[in-house]
């Protein structure tokens, strides 16, 4: 069974935030859901990213396949709006990044190995919600730069950017102004300060940088555009964005053992380079987020 849940559907407190965030309507395929997953279906969600949405496919169909009842909420908006709604059991799982999850949860957290901050986010999470088994697919944030920008000012990795970055403007969601592994970090660790941050759509980032309404963009390292369009992602040595496993988040009482096994046996195959094949399909190829990750499932033999 595979349910898309309408907005008519959501209780206020979901309406209220996903206006702060969503996109995109939620669609209905099949019928309306109720809220939470009382009955015994598993609610999944996505940030408003492609990848994001993907990823929340390919773990929704790989929970279908075992013959768990799923229902997606799509595009939700950022961690700041669906955190809690996982909290609440409005949703029952989320596609998730360690590192970026461990931040939210506690802004003084240290980076880590994938191992140490799995530990920290179980450490930090509140009762009824944990994290399942950590993808070695890894996405990080980045702070990204165009060709003629890195040459122009001799940039390699962030720490360059001091001395330089108060001549230039970032683009970015408007939640990594205020992100610890964003600009906040920065400032901190490597003294970089931009003369401008621009709040813009994760969508248009791009696009504005390759036409120099930006000069620097907060743009996913898995980004099938950073290749496609040469652009430069700058290291981090101090490893201000820490790990970024695709982990899934859940709210412990509406899993149970089949979905988790489904969930992690995806976890268990997902790699960087297929992610980034996956967004290249969706981003640049314009096809459909379901389609592609029912092909990636097949591939992997979890269909």
């Amino acid at each position: 069974m595979r349910n898309r849940l309408t907005l008519a559907v959501l209780p206020l407190s979901v309406l209220m935030l996903s206006a702060c965030g969503a996109d995109d309507p939620y669609e209905e395929e099949d019928g309306g859901g109720g809220e939470g997953s009382g009955d015994g279906t598993v609610v999944i969600g996505s940030a408003d990213f492609p990848e994001s949405t993907v990823l929340a496919e390919v773990y929704g169909r790989a929970m279908e396949a075992r013959g768990v009842d799923v229902e997606y909420q799509l595009n939700i908006g950022s961690r700041e709006v669906y955190y809690s709604q996982v909290e609440e059991g409005n949703l029952s799982v989320f596609p998730e990044y360690n590192g970026a999850i461990l931040a939210y949860l506690d802004d003084d957290a240290p980076s880590g190995s994938p191992e140490e901050t799995n530990a920290a986010v179980e450490e930090a999470l509140p009762e009824g919600l944990e994290t399942l088994e950590s993808s070695e697919a890894e996405n990080k944030d980045s702070v990204t730069v165009t060709e003629e920008v890195a040459r122009e000012h001799d940039l390699e990795t962030l720490a360059d950017l001091e001395g330089v970055a108060e001549d230039l403007v970032l683009g970015g969601p408007p939640e990594f102004e205020t992100r610890h592994q964003g600009v906040v970090g920065l400032e901190e660790v490597y003294g970089v300060e931009f003369g401008e941050f621009r709040s813009l759509e994760v969508a248009l980032l791009a696009q504005a940088l390759q036409d120099g309404d930006i000069q620097a963009a907060n743009l996913f390292t898995t980004d099938p555009q950073v290749a496609v369009e040469g652009f430069v992602a700058l290291e981090d040595p101090e490893n201000v964005f820490g790990a970024q496993n695709i982990t899934p988040l859940v709210n412990s009482e509406q899993v149970d053992d089949t979905a988790r096994e489904a969930l992690n046996a995806v976890s268990a195959e997902l790699t960087t380079e297929d992610v980034t094949a996956l967004n290249e399909r969706v981003v640049i190829d314009n096809e459909n987020a379901a389609d592609v990750a029912q092909d990636w499932l097949a591939e992997a033999g979890l269909d």
